[in-house]
């Protein structure tokens, strides 16, 4: 007898890997609900988690120009003073609330 391989789409594999790295399951589960077998699934995260690697370097290898960077601090610094003023009206919440009433 011999045993025929089944072959399954790089989106299902992809799907899967997804399902493991981001969703937060379990290899083990995801196996026994789907049923594969566990070494091939443990093959497809390593290599979803290769190709995540391999592009957040290439990322970070990407140089900005003067513009883009400018951007991106305006943007970053926004985002700071936005949280600044809403730890500030959280302050001003907290104390408001913890006042006894007289």
């Amino acid at each position: 007898m011999t045993k025929k391989m089944k072959s399954y789409s790089s989106e299902f594999k992809e799907y899967v890997a997804k399902m493991i790295v981001l969703d937060g399951h379990k290899m083990t589960d995801i196996c026994h609900k789907l049923n594969l077998p566990y070494g091939t699934v443990k093959r497809w995260v390593g290599s979803y988690r290769d190709k995540q690697k391999n592009a957040e370097k290439e990322e970070q290898n990407q140089l900005l120009t003067a513009s883009e960077y400018k951007e991106m601090y305006e943007k970053e610094r926004q985002e700071k003073l936005e949280a600044q003023e809403e730890a500030e009206i959280l302050k001003k919440a907290m104390h408001i609330f913890t006042q006894e009433k007289e």
